[in-house]
């Protein structure tokens, strides 16, 4: 059944964007009202952290193809260490893991490190994007270290989607049908322990189940959520680009922006709910004394 446009929350979602200054595109989609609202939906925008979805969702698929399996012994090389986000960089050398624990640094808190093992792991890009050509889209690719991608990597990073198509991968995670039904509960619970709970997730109630990735470079911050909220399932994907503010605090025009929609959404879709971000959040996330 072909969802219904909620032209009210659309009309909304503008007026918050209205004055951003980059590009900025949303998705949401309402699982139990089958309802949806976008703006620029169908635009490409850069992915940064939010790739290592789909390298997750390849892990689990060789796992069922009997290609890899969860316990299998990986060993820390420390020679392929990785900077920025993550914990695996900080291992001793030759240190053993197992790829349960790589694939749930690479979400959980972001490891690049382990995102790289698991993308070469895999086989790399290549057969990461055929799968996602696999599910019908179009755009969502793995562009870094991937053959015949380097125009799409210097112009996106890493890898690239659009709200509606990275949303859709986690409405068939919540469905059970991604993968299988084992995998995609799985990858769910990976996907609920998100670290990174200053954007979107701090405006919904921490006792409220979220699924969520977080994506960040200097001019795009994206983040995908699905929020099992108690008057039915809703997910939502905020990309942006070319953004003018490239700080790094916690008042980046992007992540307040992240704020205000994610806000704005649990409003929309919990309209009795009287929960607000507890007075003093903000001091306590940015390390002062409150």
């Amino acid at each position: 059944m072909a969802q219904q446009t909620d032209k009210k929350l659309e009309k909304e979602l503008t007026e918050l964007v209205k004055d951003f200054e980059g590009d900025v595109g949303i998705y949401v989609y309402n699982l139990k009202t089958n309802t949806e609202a976008g703006v620029n939906a169908d635009t490409i925008f850069p992915t940064a952290s939010v790739v290592k979805v789909p390298i997750l969702i390849e892990v689990f698929n060789q796992i069922k193809l009997g290609k890899l399996n969860l316990n299998d012994t990986l060993v820390y090389d420390a020679k392929k260490k990785y900077g920025g986000s993550g914990l695996m960089q900080f291992y001793k050398d030759s240190t053993t893991t197992d790829l349960r624990t790589a694939a749930s640094l690479m979400i959980t808190v972001s490891d690049n490190t382990t995102s790289m093992m698991c993308q070469e792991l895999v086989g790399g890009g290549i057969v990461i994007n055929q799968t996602m050509a696999d599910l019908g889209l179009t755009h969502t690719r793995v562009n870094s270290r991937t053959e015949g991608r380097t125009k799409d990597w210097e112009k996106y990073g890493w890898g690239q989607t659009t709200p509606r198509e990275m949303a859709s991968l986690m409405v068939k995670m919540r469905q059970r049908t991604l993968v299988d039904a084992a995998s995609s509960d799985e990858m769910y619970r990976i996907m609920s322990n998100s670290f990174y709970t200053d954007y979107s997730l701090s405006q919904i109630p921490p006792y409220v189940q979220t699924a969520a990735k977080q994506g960040m470079v200097n001019k795009s911050r994206s983040e995908i959520v699905m929020v099992n909220a108690p008057h039915g399932d809703y997910v939502f994907y905020i990309a942006t680009k070319n953004n003018v503010d490239e700080s790094w605090g916690f008042n980046n025009k992007a992540w307040q922006l992240q704020r205000a929609i994610s806000a704005h959404l649990w409003q929309y879709f919990e309209p009795e709910s009287d929960w607000k971000p507890a007075s003093g959040f903000e001091d306590l996330v940015k390390g002062l004394r409150y």
